[in-house]
């Protein structure tokens, strides 16, 4: 079955495919060696992109196929996956207060599926918080139905949510703020609560472990991050990955790259 040939999965928020196709983006993921690489905020639809970005090549010299889901709205939001496997399908959320934001791509793998997933940022004062919530629900319901058709589902990307005190380096000062309001935090635990992991703490319990960092006061080099970037998985399905990581040495976005490894 085709879930059986895929191995390591990546996800990482790029700020933009088309800025960082200019800082070696596409040399990268030719090295990366992962089976299936999950984008976030690609900013831009397919026929705004070379062909590099399109079918970039393999460090075997197989393409990577890639898969878009787009914002209407020009240079804004988006999601991709690119995967040297073929999935049996893809498909968005069939939601258009979503889709029309880019924020949801599957691709099925047999009983697999891997999720890219663009979750809304809440905005200063919670502007937006309704629309957040609205998705991380409909997110939910999304993965719910899968796992209840017994699929087993990788839900990658940027959450834009820091769970606990020690998923940000300064909490106490973040109380306010978009990512880390005490609606994002609860419904983040109800959603771990109803049969999901979060596989980076299942394997690590270290403090000052982050995956995005401001670009204001050095705040990178200081490691004065958040982590806001996840691979959560069905609980059923925990014991098939055997590593979760952070690859925080990537640079070309303000976020870095996650990883996890199935067995």
């Amino acid at each position: 079955m085709a879930e059986n040939t895929v191995k390591s999965v990546i996800s990482w928020n790029v700020n933009g495919i088309r800025a960082v196709e200019k800082k070696g983006f596409v040399s990268w993921l030719a090295g990366c060696d992962a089976d299936v690489v999950c984008i976030q905020e690609t900013k831009a639809s397919p026929g705004q992109l070379s062909e590099n970005l399109l079918s970039p090549a393999g460090s075997d010299g197989r393409p990577y196929l890639s898969y878009w889901a787009s914002a209407k709205k020009p240079g804004y939001s988006g999601t991709a996956i690119y995967t040297r496997v073929k999935p049996d399908k893809t498909t968005v959320s069939e939601l258009s207060e979503f889709d029309d934001e880019g924020r949801i791509l599957a691709a099925y793998f047999g009983n697999l599926v891997v999720i890219s997933a663009y979750f809304p940022n809440s905005q200063d004062a919670g502007a937006r918080l309704p629309y957040k919530l609205a998705f991380c629900d409909a997110i939910k319901k999304f993965c719910d139905n899968l796992v209840a058709e017994n699929h087993n589902i990788v839900l990658c990307g940027d959450y834009n949510i820091a769970h606990k005190p020690i998923d940000l380096a300064r909490p106490k000062s973040n109380e306010g703020n978009p990512g880390y309001l005490p609606e994002e935090r609860d419904w983040m635990e109800k959603f771990l609560n109803a049969g999901y992991c979060d596989t980076f703490r299942h394997f690590c319990s270290e403090p000052e472990q982050y995956t995005w960092w401001s670009y204001r006061f050095h705040a990178r080099e200081k490691n004065i991050g958040w982590r806001i970037d996840y691979q959560c998985v069905n609980n059923s399905f925990t014991d098939n990955v055997k590593s979760s990581e952070i690859l925080k040495d990537i640079t070309g976005s303000d976020h870095c790259p996650v990883k996890i490894v199935l067995k």
